[in-house]
């Protein structure tokens, strides 16, 4: 838990100890932080099984976290996209300096980090940038004054090893010390067993590489400063953040519809014969997952890499007579690659198969997603350092990031995406009805790039005007500006709306159906020449002859004024109550790439929250408790969305950013240590989250347009026509629902953990430290939709450990086990989906189509299965 600092001795094991934390930007005692945090130090970590960031969220009160999708949200708020033109809501720092990558700061384990402090609730003032929901601050391990050196081994099932050692001291240059430290972490074996043969297995497949160098200069009594370097590579099968680590289970909709409308049984990794789309022959396919959530049956397998990646993080401090001059600075070089199948269920052990006609189809659809980016941020502050009743911290901050975030679906398998395409062309009208060549037989290609710029000033105060009394004032003014393009092609290949086309490629006799649908004004968003264009659209949408791109412009920028005001009481050594307010804001941004096709209205306003607290901090004689209160009222949260294609034909569904007008999160959070005998902890934290919506009319549902759940709250006049469920009670419209009461996503409203470790001291030195968690935590939806096909369950889980330090504290062995009853757990909510939403069985010449309903299918985010392993640790210093 938060509450102790655990040292790694055996006469330390189980004492409370006071935690020095830095959440406020200078030193105190955790007890004496008027903020909810929860703080992790490295031994802490080794002694309850802390490795991961999942891991972190099970023993801190509100925090979620998706390891697939590498996002995170605290009480409720959150990030609901990996969009990199809107920011995440939890603010991550490694060493004082801005990430905009969860995992590539907090998932470092135990021998990078010294600890980890997660400050819960909007930290507008010290924590500016995009600290809406909170911030984790991650402090590395510093070089050392004396020589110290360290080894350690882990080997689990699923063929894991992880090797790490570290090295720290002095240098042969006077006042210069040094760290380095390097991490090799593979695992062979997935999670998720595929049955067709030759094909990889995923789920956690990784091969991670971490190197990390650090320099302390001390250049005087009153000039010192640190500079440290990390590098990481990832070569992954289907492991890693962005891989395969959901189930879409039975029941699946009966019918799937795929490329010129081949029915297929539904889900991802179909494997079995087609049903003939002429005779309706049976459907020999069996889908492993509908059963399992750890079978697949892939052809494609998943890729994930992280080249060229390197974060400098740098302070540099000036000691003057009561004042500390601090500059902070560092960046990233990010680049992140996946690639996998898509769409999930149209992945099978089908290498080919021929239609009436001849045609020749390849049901192989790969995707490709980067993420290249750049950023680097300058803070320059000035704090007190004098004894008195006044302390106060002034800084500037400046950021910039530049990224690019590539995705493309191809079909290498299917030449005739190629072209060259038949001319005219009438689908081509504005290029001169000729088509552009597609030679690298992409079926989607966005390219969005764009620039990040944040400006911010601020202060606070911490006046201590009566001898048990403080008072805190805090303000920060900020500024975002974001620009860039976005460009984009679309084409359609051989399936049922593509038929009637009047495009056809003339190397295939007879005609094959390739259509550019990128220049269609019910796919791509193109506003005439002097109509109003989209809010945050800079520019008319431009179409390249020669690349077939459409292509427009995004600029816009948003300021907030923010703050904190504060009261704190400390009635005693032992006592501390606060009461606290604090203002959160988060830019706008735009909803562009990844699945977006130039939509009408890509763009956000900014977030921001209110947000009210209570807390007291209290030690007793052999427990130590933190308790807060909160309540915020929560406006213009970003939900994206899709709003779904309900009119057939050629119509594409379009990807919106929505901005709820006012939710609510409230609720509150215990967090204890309790030591009833020498030797013995008990530690303990359980949380109460009730975030929910109070005020959103007219929202679509994607995985229910026309609004048919028994749970949905439809209003106002129907706004476009739904064929797909035309005929179906109450069914034919797309309709707006009232939202109001909704949960908002990914936020538990019950949570829990509680570890029990016992320390035995040998007779001959060393100790033997048995530790036992159990976790659980609530149901939880995936969306604002509040409906059965986006509620992940509630689920528990069992861990524990077993710790022996040898005689002379050099050695430690540690036999540990997680998930010990192999359940299955849920790290969000779920995912709905309406299928493809009609199955065209008529897919002849002549023949009309039959619109089929396919109805709702679920996705659940999985934690790990049952894992077990050993872990050596030897110290040389």
């Amino acid at each position: 838990m938060s509450v102790a600092l655990l040292a790694g001795t055996a006469e330390a094991q189980t004492t409370i100890e006071e935690l020095v934390v830095t959440a406020e930007r200078r030193e105190q005692s955790l007890q004496d932080v008027p903020v909810a945090v929860t703080a992790f130090t490295s031994e802490k970590r080794d002694l309850i099984g802390v490795n991961t960031i999942a891991d972190l969220t099970n023993f801190t009160p509100g925090l979620q976290y998706s390891s697939q999708l590498d996002r995170t949200s605290l009480r409720g708020v959150g990030r609901l996209t990996n969009v990199h033109a809107a920011d995440g809501a939890v603010a991550i720092y490694t060493d004082g300096v801005y990430n905009s990558s969860t995992v590539l700061s907090a998932a470092k384990g135990p021998i990078f980090v010294d600890r980890v402090e997660v400050l819960r609730g909007p930290q507008g003032t010290l924590y500016g940038r995009n600290s809406i929901g909170g911030a984790i601050n991650v402090i590395s391990k510093r070089p050392t004054d004396e020589m110290e050196a360290e080894v350690r081994a882990n080997i689990a099932n699923y063929e894991r090893t992880t090797l790490e050692a570290a090295i720290s001291g002095p240098t042969t240059i006077q006042g210069v010390n040094f760290r380095l430290v390097a991490s090799w972490d593979k695992q062979r074996k997935g999670w998720i067993e595929n049955i067709v043969p030759g094909y990889p297995d995923e789920g956690n497949i990784v091969d991670t590489k971490i190197v990390e160098g650090q320099l302390q200069f001390e250049f005087n009594e009153n000039f010192e400063g640190w500079i440290g370097v990390t590098l990481q590579k990832w070569d992954n099968g289907g492991g890693g953040p962005g891989s395969r680590q959901t189930w879409t289970p039975a029941p699946y909709p009966t019918y799937s519809s795929v490329a010129s409308g081949l029915i297929m049984n539904p889900g991802y990794g179909c494997s079995g014969v087609p049903t003939n789309v002429v005779n309706a022959s049976p459907m020999g396919c069996v889908n492993p997952a509908l059963t399992d959530p750890r079978k697949i049956a892939s052809t494609v397998p998943y890729k994930v890499k992280l080249n060229d990646t390197v974060v400098v993080t740098s302070e540099w401090i000036y000691h003057f007579d009561d004042i500390d001059l601090k500059y902070i600075t560092g960046g990233t070089r990010y680049h992140y690659y996946l690639r996998g199948p898509t769409p999930a269920d149209q992945t099978a052990p089908i290498t080919s198969f021929t239609l009436p006609g001849g045609l020749v189809i390849n049901p192989r659809y790969e995707f490709d997603y980067q993420e290249i980016e750049q950023w680097w941020s300058h803070e320059l502050n000035l704090a007190s350092t004098h004894m008195g009743p006044l302390q106060w911290l002034a800084g500037l901050y400046y950021f910039h990031e530049t990224y690019d975030q590539p995705v493309f679906t191809e079909m290498k398998s299917q030449p005739q995406v190629a072209g060259p395409f038949g001319l005219p062309n009438t689908f081509c009208a504005r290029t001169f009805n000729r088509c552009a060549p597609n030679a690298n037989q992409r079926i989607y290609d966005n390219k969005p790039h764009l620039d990040i710029e944040s400006y911010a000033a601020f202060g606070q105060i911490d006046w201590e005007f009566a001898e048990t009394w403080k008072l805190t004032l805090g303000l920060r003014y900020s500024k975002d500006k974001k620009y860039g393009y976005e460009e984009v092609r679309v084409l359609c290949f051989a399936v049922a709306s593509c038929f009637a086309a009047p495009e056809v490629n003339p190397v295939v006799p007879g005609g094959i159906p390739v259509v550019d649908l990128t220049q269609l004004a019910s796919v791509v968003s193109s506003p005439a020449p002097g109509a109003p264009l989209p809010k945050g659209v800079s520019t008319y949408t431009s179409y390249d002859p020669a690349s077939g791109f459409a292509r427009r412009g995004y600029d816009d920028s948003w300021s907030a004024v923010t703050g904190t005001a504060g009261l704190q009481w400390e009635p005693n050594d032992d006592t501390m109550v606060y009461g606290r307010y604090s203002r959160g804001y988060k830019a706008g941004g735009y909803r562009i790439g990844i699945d977006t096709v130039l939509g009408a209205a890509p763009f956000t306003d900014e977030e921001t929250a209110d947000a009210f607290e209570i807390g007291m901090k209290k030690n007793f004689a052999n427990l130590q408790t933190n308790v807060a209160i909160f309540h915020y009222t929560y406006q213009n949260a970003q939900v994206p969305l899709t709003v779904a294609a309900t009119s057939g034909g050629l119509a594409q569904a379009q990807s919106i950013f929505y901005n709820i007008p006012e939710a609510i999160s409230q609720g509150f959070e215990l967090e204890a240590i309790w030591q009833p005998i020498d030797n013995l902890q008990i530690l303990f934290n359980y949380s109460y989250n009730d975030a929910h919506i109070t005020e959103s009319v007219g929202t679509v549902d994607p995985a229910d347009p026309a609004a048919l759940d028994k749970d949905a709250k439809p209003v106002g006049a129907t706004t476009t026509t739904d064929v797909f469920t035309a005929g179906v009670p109450g069914g034919g419209f797309q309709r707006g629902q009232n939202l109001d009461g909704q949960h908002l996503p990914n936020a538990a409203k019950n949570k829990f953990a509680i570890n029990v470790n016992y320390t035995w001291e040998l007779s001959g030195g060393g100790a033997i430290t048995p530790s036992v968690s159990y976790i659980w935590r609530d149901e939880q939806y995936g969306s604002v939709f509040n409906r059965s096909y986006t509620l992940s369950p509630s689920w528990d889980q069992i861990d524990a450990r077993i710790t022996w330090l040898a005689p002379g504290e050099k050695l430690k062995v540690i036999l540990w086990g997680k998930n010990l009853g192999d359940d299955v757990g849920y790290e969000g909510g779920a995912t709905g989906f309406r299928r493809a939403g009609v199955v065209n069985r008529n897919t002849l010449a002549g023949q009309p189509p039959i619109n089929v309903v396919q109805g709702i299918a679920s996705t659940y985010p999985l934690t790990p299965p049952r894992t077990f392993g050993i872990e050596l640790q030897y110290k040389f210093f």
